[in-house]
């Protein structure tokens, strides 16, 4: 079964090539010589890149409209838990999941995951939205905060 790479991916297609639960944003891409380490294993420092590309595309594709007419908040990664479940190697295809699992007035927690047949690697981060000039904590908007609600299950935390 071929997968449309650098494309979200719909639930059927996330199902058929093993992720248990489908994710609001998924996209496939290959492993690259570029990211092995001497002994031909995906570098950890990819793993990094791969899901910091999709904590992009699901800012840009999920939040950025609710910002529209409004200064345009810095998103900051507060911090990072990855566990590496499962080796990867040269020309492997794989999933790069995202989803929001809970917010509070300024953060939220994004977990994401790497598949490739089964799950490889994971990711839970704290983000943090502040001003333009980085001095302070930017408040999620309402309609964003509904949306995470509405299409990622997250929850509201006090």
């Amino acid at each position: 079964m071929d997968l449309s790479f650098h494309t979200p991916l719909s639930p059927d297609i996330q199902r058929q090539h093993g992720l248990e639960i489908p994710q609001p944003l998924a996209i496939a891409d290959r492993v690259r010589f570029s990211e092995l380490d001497i002994l031909h294993h995906v570098n950890n420092k990819a793993y990094l890149g791969w899901f910091e590309t999709l904590r992009v595309a699901y800012y840009n594709q999920f939040f950025a409209l609710h910002f529209k007419g409004m200064p345009t908040p810095r998103n900051v990664l507060r911090n990072a838990n990855v566990h590496y479940v499962k080796e990867m190697v040269l020309d492997e295809d794989y999933i790069t999941t995202a989803r929001v699992v809970s917010f509070r007035r300024t953060s939220y927690v994004m977990e994401q995951q790497i598949w490739s047949g089964d799950l490889r690697a994971t990711m839970t981060g704290v983000m943090v939205l502040r001003t333009p000039d980085g001095q302070s904590g930017y408040p999620l908007p309402e309609t964003l905060r509904t949306a995470l609600i509405d299409r990622d299950g997250a929850i509201a935390e006090a």
